[in-house]
């Protein structure tokens, strides 16, 4: 048999005892599609059906398995997630979070600022990353998340910060910045500093400038948007980096917004026994008091592809 998470069983729980997927959905915060898909994979797992719903019916019934499951879980469900939690709070007085350095760096100051105010012992331990973050939640080494990457992965729940646009910036001696569509053009030939392989606003990058065939080697390339940007400083040669990296005080670069690429998202992901925690839930809360409007665009549409 494959094996059941808490996940699964936790939202089946809570599809059981609000009588529906959108009531699950809004508890566990996740979208209706991922709490329908959650229950589908359990029924997969036990092979049987534990939920009757029809299409657009607003209200499920538990079929006899369905509530026999749900008998066996309330309360002691309840009883052991509030257990965990407990535990856990009681065992760490740090929240470890993991994100790219350039969030670090450019965004999270005003965040941890606010964040201190409500929890002024508890050590805020970062881990400057942009790859294996999943990988790190589930295996217990961090409790929280940001990323560019939407993981689909119900083990570590994901929501959305919001979204940002790229910018072209190179040495300001190097001219006016060519038009939008020429950008792939321009880039020929010219010294490519990027992020390390494997690093999404790279693998972006690379797939806007090698558009047609072009072949784009970087010359540079290094961990952060920090590093990337102080090479671009030096003259060492051009990037394409967030365009919260970029201010009205940095007079050596030049400068273009890509607004013909796809913004890229940004999501705030947890740990599942941690989504309801109120020290998780006040970094979500700061997050989004701080970066939604000044430097993210709220979300728009469905707030996460489905699981």
């Amino acid at each position: 048999m494959a094996e059941i998470s808490l996940t699964l069983i936790q939202t089946f729980y809570q599809v059981a005892r609000h009588g529906s997927f959108s009531g699950a959905a809004r508890e566990l915060n996740i979208s209706y599609q991922s709490a329908a898909n959650h229950v589908r994979r359990l029924e997969q797992i036990l092979k049987g059906k534990l939920i009757d719903s029809e299409q657009g019916a607003k209200r499920i019934a538990l079929t006899p398995r369905g509530r026999t499951l749900y008998n066996l879980l309330h309360p002691e469900l309840d009883i052991m997630l509030e257990r965990l939690a407990r535990l856990i709070e009681a065992q760490r007085s740090s929240l470890r979070v993991g994100m790219p350095q350039a969030t670090f760096f450019y965004l999270f100051p005003k965040i941890m600022t606010r964040f201190r105010e409500a929890f002024p012992d508890m050590e805020f331990a970062v881990y400057e990353r942009d790859t294996v973050l999943a990988e790190l939640v589930k295996n217990g080494s961090l409790d929280v998340c940001i990323s560019e990457r939407y993981f689909g992965d119900p083990v570590v729940p994901q929501r959305l910060l919001g979204s940002y646009h790229l910018s072209l910036v190179y040495p300001a001696s190097w001219g006016e910045a060519p038009a939008l569509e020429l950008i792939p053009d321009w880039a020929e030939g010219r010294p490519f500093v990027t992020y390390e392989p494997g690093q999404t606003l790279r693998n972006l990058a690379v797939d806007f400038l090698g558009s047609n065939g072009r072949n784009i080697q970087p010359v540079i390339s290094t961990s952060g948007s920090s590093s990337v940007k102080r090479c671009v400083e030096e003259g060492l040669g051009f990037s394409i980096i967030p365009s919260w990296c970029v201010g009205p005080e940095d007079l050596t670069l030049g400068t273009k917004r890509l607004v013909n690429l796809p913004e890229v998202r940004l999501y705030f992901g947890n740990a599942v026994f941690l989504q309801q925690h109120p020290v998780v839930q006040q970094l979500f809360d700061d997050c989004l008091h701080e970066l939604v409007g000044p430097i993210l665009d709220p979300p728009r549409g469905d707030a996460l592809p489905p699981l």
